[in-house]
């Protein structure tokens, strides 16, 4: 078949293309696994430098120097290099006073890294750089060992979640329910009651504190379900059952139903009706508007310092049946003793409650949490002036009780002058002792009561 020039020259490009593409492939695919190397030697250089970073950033926050890279990454196509790793002796551990490691994999890898015997010149730079850090043949190997206190302090500052035993039950429930804050305020409900003028009644006394113990529990078991996530910031609340998981919150929950609905129904349907609503108020004050207000403002204190000041109130209306003026004078002792204790106390917890995220006077106006303190303790010697005004007790009161007014004045004064950790720690301890001093006095001046009705004519003398 004839051909033109054209598909002659046709032909003739078209086998030379076929012979440069012939010649092309093995260079392509030498190409190609060049790539693909390159790509698989970066990729490691790349982990290998996000290893090596980690690593060191985590030792040179244990305090140790840090290390200069000293390995490279061996090229996978040379087979006949091979690492090899110096063996090191056993020998007796040694105490030394660096800071104790982890058992983790990355303490594990640093003696096998650093004990690589070098392939190139930079040996003695890689010796230099190590020296202080790592193990070698001439000198024996530190061996961290850390005491029994060391590891048992460590791991208290660990958070884990403690397993729940049957007779684990009471404790966890005592410190769901604060149990040492109810056991205040049962207290000062009896207190109320004695210092009613009425006949004592054993029953009605001792039904009216345990369905105000009960209620305490419930307020307080509510407000450890609210403020789990922020419990766990603070040094001083980290360790609660809901915190450590100890129990469910659905356990919480289930456990403040079960104190608070028979405690309200005591009260109400026991006692009187105005304490069982007193007492259902103070658990919808806790916790539904001083538990939420502690984040968000600084009144919290005050509805706090009118919950605490309720339950001498509910011992007088359980006594008596109805509000008078010698409650609300007992709950005005428990109003203003409040905010010198309490000042006091969150004065030395400023850390821990900026951490928890409360706003508390203490941390957000240092000045006015002085005065306040140092204004509600002057106040408490009025108050009890007003008690024999108000015929709750004799002139005795106010004079016996001066003292111990004066002092607490004088230490919040301290406070208010120095407004350093010592004085406040005086001014809460003296607190302590204060209320129930306060009221054992106010027992003991309290009016004698008319037992005879003067609208009854007296009774017939029998001879």
């Amino acid at each position: 078949m004839y051909k033109t020039p054209c598909s002659r020259l046709s032909g003739l490009v078209g086998v030379s293309v076929k012979q440069k593409l012939v010649q092309s492939v093995p260079r392509c695919n030498q190409t190609a696994r060049s790539l693909i190397q390159l790509h698989r030697r970066d990729h490691l250089n790349f982990l290998k430098r996000q290893y090596v970073a980690k690593n060191n950033s985590e030792l040179y926050q244990r305090a140790i120097p840090k290390q200069a890279p000293v390995l490279t990454i061996v090229d996978e196509r040379d087979d006949s290099v091979e690492r090899q790793v110096q063996r090191i002796s056993t020998i007796d551990p040694v105490v030394t006073d660096t800071v104790s490691q982890p058992e983790d994999v990355t303490s594990r890898a640093q003696p096998e890294i650093s004990t690589l015997k070098p392939s190139t010149e930079d040996a003695a730079v890689q010796n230099d750089s190590v020296s202080s850090t790592v193990l070698t043949s001439d000198e024996p190997p530190h061996v961290h060992v850390e005491t029994d206190e060391a590891k048992e302090a460590r791991l208290d500052k660990q958070w884990k979640q403690l397993k729940l035993e049957v007779a684990d039950l009471p404790d966890v429930y005592a410190r769901l329910s604060k149990i040492k804050l109810t056991a205040l305020v049962v207290t000062t409900a009896a207190a109320g009651y004695a210092m009613a003028p009425v006949p004592f009644d054993p029953i009605i006394f001792s039904v009216a504190c345990l369905g105000t113990g009960l209620a305490s529990c419930t307020a307080n078991s509510i407000n450890q379900y609210f403020e789990v996530p922020f419990d766990s910031n603070m040094n001083r609340t980290k360790n609660r059952p809901l915190v450590r998981g100890q129990i469910s919150p659905l356990h919480a929950v289930s456990f403040a139903l079960a104190c608070g609905v028979p405690g309200v129904a005591l009260l109400t349907l026991a006692v009187n009706p105005l304490t069982g609503f007193l007492g259902a108020l103070n658990i919808f004050l806790y916790t539904c508007c001083y538990t939420p207000l502690k984040r968000l403002s600084i009144s919290n204190t005050w509805v706090g310092a009118v919950v605490g000041a309720i339950p001498p109130v509910m011992g007088w209306t359980a006594a008596t049946g109805c509000l008078e003026p010698g409650a609300l004078l007992l709950g005005g002792f428990l109003y203003s003793w409040q905010f010198p204790h309490f000042n006091a106390l969150s004065w030395n917890l400023r850390e821990d409650y900026s951490r928890g995220g409360y706003r508390m006077v203490s941390v957000t106006h240092p000045g006015m949490c002085k005065r306040v303190a140092l204004r509600h303790s002057v106040g408490l010697i009025g108050l009890s002036t007003l008690a024999p005004v108000l015929d709750v007790t004799t002139w005795t009161f106010p004079v016996i009780s001066l003292p111990i007014n004066l002092y607490i004045s004088y230490l919040a004064f301290r406070f208010y002058r120095k407004g350093d950790r010592s004085s406040a720690r005086k001014l809460f301890f003296c607190s302590l002792w204060h209320l129930p001093m306060l009221l054992l006095l106010a027992l003991t001046c309290k009016k004698p009561r008319n037992d005879q009705d003067p609208a009854l004519p007296p009774a017939p003398l029998v001879s």
